[in-house]
């Protein structure tokens, strides 16, 4: 049996509280890049030198977070690489693809356009994106939870599936981000991954595996879990963040819902100490949010 400090982080932070630990961005890039995938992904990848630096600082500016992707088991495009554009806010959500020849064209996106909200360059996607993150480099947990999880959807899901580099918080493996919905999941196997797809398809998601929509900072994600778990509400839509308010350690969220409003109130307290990654030989602190 391992050491405690070699175990998997993913089977030893299950104390942690799931909601509320989703990435907070709300537009997104998505490159498929067969080659390889180093612990920093895009910024360690064969893409040429200039294109790299440029899209990274030019997605910074406009607040576009950059992901690599790639098909599950399946050769890349044949005839050049596809991308993804996605805007995750309720209200004005898209998703958009390009099939690209040349990694020079990767320049040409309006990135600026798309932080703004705006959709620019893309034809409109009408399916959902599965993005199951497997990147091993990263995180060991990535690869061992994750690649079952993105085998089973892409049998069932060919063109919903992807691969993805990174979705943050190696210890919530098996992760999965749906977009453009922005719903992020974790602690999943095949079996509960394949729930969420079918529930995506339905316009529903699943809220025990629920870490938070990826456009609302974490006190809003973790409100919006707990009305969903007490209400029983599945609709992807059901539920509209109106505002949040942090003072200290206190949130107040308002949610739009059904032409009313419900607010819930939160204060946020110490939670268990976990290791963050595989890499971390101790635990460090986490924080978790209680319904005041």
């Amino acid at each position: 049996m391992p050491s405690p400090q070699r175990r998997p982080c993913a089977l030893g932070a299950g104390a942690e509280q799931l909601a509320g630990t989703a990435s907070y961005d709300v537009t997104h890039l998505l490159i498929e890049h067969s080659g390889r995938w180093g612990r920093k992904a895009f910024a360690e990848s064969d893409l040429p030198d200039h294109v790299r630096a440029t899209v990274a600082a030019r997605a910074e500016s406009a607040g576009v977070r950059v992901h690599l992707i790639r098909r599950h088991g399946r050769a890349g495009t044949a005839d050049g690489f596809r991308i993804y554009g996605a805007n995750t806010m309720p209200g004005s959500r898209w998703l958009g693809t390009a099939l690209l020849a040349d990694p020079d064209e990767l320049l040409d996106l309006d990135l600026r356009a798309w932080g703004r909200g705006r959709m620019a360059g893309l034809d409109r996607v009408g399916h959902p994106l599965l993005l199951v993150c497997t990147n091993g480099r990263r995180d060991a947990c990535c690869a061992e939870f994750g690649r079952p999880i993105a085998k089973a959807l892409a049998r069932d899901y060919p063109e919903e599936t992807w691969e993805v580099t990174h979705l943050g918080g190696h210890r919530f493996a098996g992760a999965m981000l749906t977009l453009p919905s922005g719903l992020s999941y974790g602690r999943l196997d095949p079996a509960a991954a394949l729930a969420v797809a079918e529930s995506t398809q339905r316009g529903d998601l699943v809220p025990s595996h629920l870490r938070g929509r990826v456009c609302y900072p974490p006190a809003a994600q973790v409100a919006e879990v707990l009305l969903r778990e007490q209400h029983g509400w599945r609709g992807i839509d059901d539920l509209e963040l109106a505002t949040v308010t942090e003072s200290g350690q206190r949130a107040t969220a308002t949610f739009v819902r059904e032409g009313g409003h419900v607010t819930v109130e939160l204060e946020q307290e110490e939670g268990p100490a976990v290791r963050a990654s595989c890499s971390d030989l101790a635990p460090r602190p986490t924080v978790r949010w209680r319904r005041l």
